[in-house]
């Protein structure tokens, strides 16, 4: 992000140059300011999951960009996962949920390997077993009609072992935790956009 500036000179710019940005905090007009007013420009902010073909990105645009843009930019990043077409605004949130979104779910992984390993299990044992539960739980949440919400209802048994875990993490506000990490990020996200 800091060399935008720099980049949009050396590339040079002027006329309707189409630019797909994946910089993180630099807004369209400070994009436009670089390449010039006339520049078609999506701003993107996709998420590491892209990396294995599973990413999540949402893609804004400037008034000077057009369907053919959005249609280009949104192929570009199919090849890497999903793509919705949000504004600009939105991007602050997106970033809280889906930019940093895997850093969060890497930190659930990392508390449920720690707790198995407290537990008694091996640490091969509590990380392959930590894994494989992410992957699976995420990949039924992927291919499921049914709501996170009803899910997660599936597999709680009233009074069983998963109603004592999640009544554990309710009682210690789990989504009240989630949703101010989540505003952190935005907050974040905001104060580096200017």
């Amino acid at each position: 992000p800091q060399h935008v500036a720099e980049i949009a000179l050396e590339l040079g710019g002027g006329g309707a140059t189409r630019v797909l940005s994946i910089a993180a905090g630099v807004r369209i007009d400070a994009l436009l300011d670089g390449f010039g007013s006339q520049a078609r420009v999506i701003r993107a902010m996709p998420n590491t999951p892209a990396l294995v073909g599973q990413g999540a990105a949402a893609i804004a645009a400037s008034a000077t960009a057009d369907d053919q843009d959005l249609a280009w930019a949104t192929e570009i990043l199919s090849a890497v996962g999903m793509v919705t077409v949000v504004e600009e605004l939105d991007l602050d949130a997106v970033t809280g949920l889906s930019g940093s979104g895997p850093a969060y779910i890497f930190l659930l992984a990392e508390a449920m390997i720690a707790a198995g390993i407290e537990q008694g299990l091996s640490p091969e044992v509590a990380d392959a077993l930590g894994r494989q539960t992410v992957l699976g739980a995420a990949t039924l949440l992927a291919e499921s009609s049914e709501s996170p919400v009803q899910l997660r209802r599936n597999v709680t048994s009233p009074g069983g072992t998963t109603a004592a875990a999640i009544t554990s993490m309710q009682d210690n506000e789990i989504e009240k935790i989630v949703a101010r990490g989540i505003a952190a990020a935005v907050a974040r996200s905001v104060e580096l956009g200017g």
